[in-house]
């Protein structure tokens, strides 16, 4: 299946690229980020961590926290889209 994937920040210095798009065999969001982790060594254990999303790292489904969903259970379907954001830190100091 054809599975479309969007990085932000360190995660896209990571792969060289804001969006890339994979044919993986795969079922789940656990699948492709699995896959995706083993492709691109400056992402092996940055998404995943214990079969789970980090804490603070968010992967969005067509626009939804999979969190919100099934988790990395969440089905993928033919085109669907994932976009992935690293922890993000700072804001306004006084």
């Amino acid at each position: 299946m054809t599975v479309q994937m969007r990085f932000f920040a360190n995660f896209r210095e990571a792969v060289g690229s804001k969006t890339i798009e994979r044919d993986y065999e795969v079922r789940t969001v656990g699948d492709a980020l699995r896959q995706l982790e083993d492709e691109f060594a400056g992402l092996a254990g940055e998404i995943l961590e214990d079969g789970h999303v980090r804490p603070q790292v968010n992967v969005l489904l067509n626009g939804r926290d999979v969190e919100h969903e099934q988790g990395v259970e969440t089905a993928l379907g033919d085109d669907d889209t994932l976009s992935i954001f690293p922890p993000v830190a700072g804001g306004a100091s006084d």
